[in-house]
């Protein structure tokens, strides 16, 4: 089944007074374009966050982000009170000493001075707290897949049409082939009959007529144009990536589609055959978009 390379997958799990939260964005791309933005503490295991990603999302422009929510009572930077007392002590012996008025707002000054808001104590990542985002990166993972293949089902059907299309507009250019064959005779032999003065050998008219008529048949063009929307159909079930095959197969009937409205030689084959391009075009459109 095909998936689409769009995608948005995000999960939150929280650990302690922690929130872990992680989104994961997706869009087309030929291969996997990783971009990270990850929370210092985590760092140390960018590495294999980016084998994670990697290993569930073969292709794309993927964005990444790992970021923590604290409970800000709980992170709130700790205020140094014994450190507060000690500067309030100097600070007033020096005044009773120079006889220096006392400041209007001691708390201000007193929170001004060094290392009074200092948060001295570093995070260190614990194996349960990895557990945790680990947790949290496989399911973002999870539901980003979920989207993709929500979406590559809306392909697959979009895709199954245009399939139909192509089908039917191929099947239609049969009666047009075949009246063209005899008014392409007709109109050479009412053109060597409306010069009556020149001769000519009616064998070799007739040889020449078939050399011609071979040349226009687009016979092998319609069986490989047919061959290719079955092979379209059997690689969109197929379980892998089938994205750039799909991509390989429009190409090819393309060249058929374009080979049969060189040789049409007819108004309403040329007519149908524009409406293939377009239908095949709306493919190759979508083509880019499937994993």
């Amino acid at each position: 089944m095909i998936q689409s390379m769009t995608g948005y997958g995000k999960a939150v799990v929280e650990y302690g007074e922690k929130k872990i939260n992680v989104e994961v964005k997706s869009l087309n791309s030929k291969t996997l374009d990783l971009s990270t933005r990850i929370a210092p503490i985590y760092r140390e295991k960018e590495m294999q966050i980016r084998q994670m990603v990697s290993q569930a999302l073969t292709r794309g422009k993927v964005d990444f982000s790992i970021w923590i929510e604290k409970d800000t009572v709980v992170d709130a930077t700790p205020v140094n009170g014994a450190l507060v007392a000690g500067y309030y002590k100097q600070i007033k012996e020096i005044i009773q000493k120079n006889n220096i008025p006392e400041p209007a707002d001691w708390l201000a000054t007193l929170m001004r001075m060094p290392d009074v808001l200092t948060k001295t104590e570093t995070e260190t990542l614990t194996d349960e707290e990895w557990e945790a985002a680990t947790k949290a990166i496989n399911e973002a993972l999870g539901k980003l897949t979920e989207f993709r293949m929500q979406e590559g089902a809306a392909l697959q059907r979009k895709f199954s049409e245009k399939i139909d299309n192509i089908a039917a507009l191929l099947e239609s250019i049969e009666p047009f082939e075949k009246a063209r064959v005899e008014k392409i005779r007709s109109r050479i032999i009412d053109g060597l009959k409306s010069i009556p003065e020149v001769e000519y050998d009616k064998n070799r008219l007739e040889q020449e007529l078939i050399y011609y008529i071979e040349k226009l048949d687009i016979s092998e063009e319609k069986q490989r144009l047919a061959n290719h929307l079955k092979y379209f159909r059997e690689t969109m079930e197929e379980t892998q990536g089938v994205g750039k095959k799909l991509g390989f197969i429009a190409q090819e009937m393309g060249r058929e589609i374009n080979t049969t409205g060189s040789k049409s030689n007819n108004a309403e084959m040329q007519n149908i055959v524009v409406k293939m391009k377009d239908e095949l075009e709306q493919i190759k459109e979508q083509v880019l978009n499937a994993l």
